[in-house]
């Protein structure tokens, strides 16, 4: 997934000092993003005064949109490097492509892990004979510095392992939750999970004290720790939970996210995540007139051009509270 802001702005995240070390309720309002010539999507991350939760370092949440007569969501090759993309339905189907060969359509609740290590591009399309809805999440993980360089390559779950409870299926991401694992891979201590709750369901579920939480919300009418939360807005929950209350009012879709705090340093800025202005620079000259992340074959169009750096230096900053 790629930010298509034409002017982007720099982020500086990590660091324990952005961090709640308690539970907390903060709901984020998203800021409304074009995404090609028919999707619209809702950024939650990076947001005004929360940059991160755990490794998770960008959430875009679209749809359910009616993409019968029109083509879809369109997003031609772009650069990564520093992160894994995370590609999550609820309907519809994404065609992805990428630098390394892959070409694979992901498919609600499949999951389409992209690590973009130390370069890759990519593509993303729905199929030209696609289905009427469109309604799913694209996310980033940031990788840590002993693993941002490593090979990028793309991995492709269609069956992922599930944790259930009365009124209550959790299908994990990644990471592990209530004794499922994924088999995706990670670089540090992380969880994403999908929760699908029938209507009248009040539950609790178990989560780890050390890692900090959000959960974003897909459909439905859900109370998260007696919080409403409404589609396509999210509840930072802080850190120091052993459980997490949950009451579906009505049926709902629900994406819980987390991890150990990030200690990490880092700025982002368009699609790259690094830890200087210099290495920003030189991802953007690579990009512009290089092979460093090589090429996207089998898309019908150009790829993106990088926009402008910004004139004020991307320095990560002294921590937050």
């Amino acid at each position: 997934m790629s930010n298509l802001d034409r002017q982007p702005t720099p982020s500086v995240c990590g660091g324990r000092g952005f961090v709640v070390a308690e539970p907390v309720r903060e709901l984020l309002s998203p800021r409304h993003v074009k995404l090609g010539e028919s999707t619209e999507v809702r950024r939650l991350l990076p947001n005004l005064g929360r940059r991160m939760v755990g490794a998770w370092a960008f959430v875009d949440h679209y749809g359910p949109d009616d993409i019968a007569d029109e083509p879809g969501m369109q997003v031609p090759p772009h650069p990564h490097m520093g992160l894994q993309t995370v590609s999550w339905l609820h309907e519809g189907e994404v065609l992805h492509r990428d630098s390394t060969g892959s070409l694979q359509t992901i498919r609600p609740r499949e999951l389409g892990l992209m690590t973009s290590g130390r370069a890759i591009s990519h593509s993303e399309e729905s199929p030209r004979d696609h289905a009427r809805l469109l309604h799913g999440a694209q996310l980033w993980v940031a990788l840590p510095d002993a693993h941002r360089h490593v090979e990028p390559h793309f991995q492709h779950h269609a069956a992922l392992p599930t944790a259930t409870a009365p009124g209550v299926t959790a299908t994990v991401i990644l990471g592990e939750l209530d004794g499922a694992r994924s088999p995706g891979t990670t670089y540090s201590p992380i969880v994403g999970a999908d929760l699908a709750l029938a209507g009248g369901t009040q539950t609790a579920l178990p989560v780890e004290p050390d890692f900090e939480y959000a959960v974003l919300a897909m459909s439905g009418e859900a109370r998260v720790d007696g919080v409403p939360v409404l589609p396509g807005s999210m509840l930072y929950l802080g850190c120091g939970r052993t459980e997490l209350p949950l009451h579906a009012v009505s049926d709902a879709g629900l994406m819980l996210l987390g991890g150990e705090p990030f200690d990490e340093e880092l700025v982002m800025w368009w699609n790259f995540i690094g830890r200087s202005q210099e290495e920003i620079e030189q991802a953007r000259r690579d990009w512009q007139g290089g092979t460093r992340f090589g090429e996207v074959k089998g898309y019908d169009g150009a790829p993106l051009t990088a926009p402008e750096l910004p004139p004020v230096p991307l320095k990560p900053r002294g921590r937050v509270r």
